[in-house]
């Protein structure tokens, strides 16, 4: 499913990291409205459309970014990771539940639960639970 959602942005392929990431969230940059969408440590696409949730759950203070966020979880497997570009505050969505306001270590924990440690051996995982590159 999320491979639809893909189809509505500009392909990537690329490696992830901090530096592609910054680069395509500049703002006023082509590539900074929308979502990227991230498998197996690449960026797939970037500038995608994401389907709205219409759960009366969100909060009205939420927009539109939560809002894709939640929806996308809702329909598919994925696991979203928001910031605000308002507050810079992270939250995250899986299954249609919104986590939100979360630290640091907190996301680092909620990735490591939610995807390294379900998709991955200690050995196959580039980074450990603080981020850090291990070997």
């Amino acid at each position: 499913g999320i491979d639809d959602y893909a189809e509505t942005g500009i392909t990537i392929e690329g490696k992830l990291s901090q530096q592609l990431l910054t680069n395509i969230f500049t703002p006023n940059t082509p590539l900074h409205d929308g979502a990227v969408i991230v498998r197996d440590s690449k960026i797939v696409a970037a500038a995608c459309y994401l389907p709205l949730s219409e759960s009366p759950l969100i909060s009205k203070d939420l927009g539109t970014r939560h809002r894709a966020a939640v929806g996308i979880s809702e329909v598919t497997d994925a696991l979203t990771v928001v910031v605000s570009e308002e507050t810079g505050g992270i939250s995250c969505t899986k299954n249609g539940e919104l986590r939100r306001d979360l630290n640091l270590e907190q996301l680092y924990d909620y990735l490591q639960a939610n995807i390294v440690l379900a998709t991955k051996t200690p050995e196959q995982r580039p980074w450990n639970w603080r981020g850090k590159k291990n070997g």
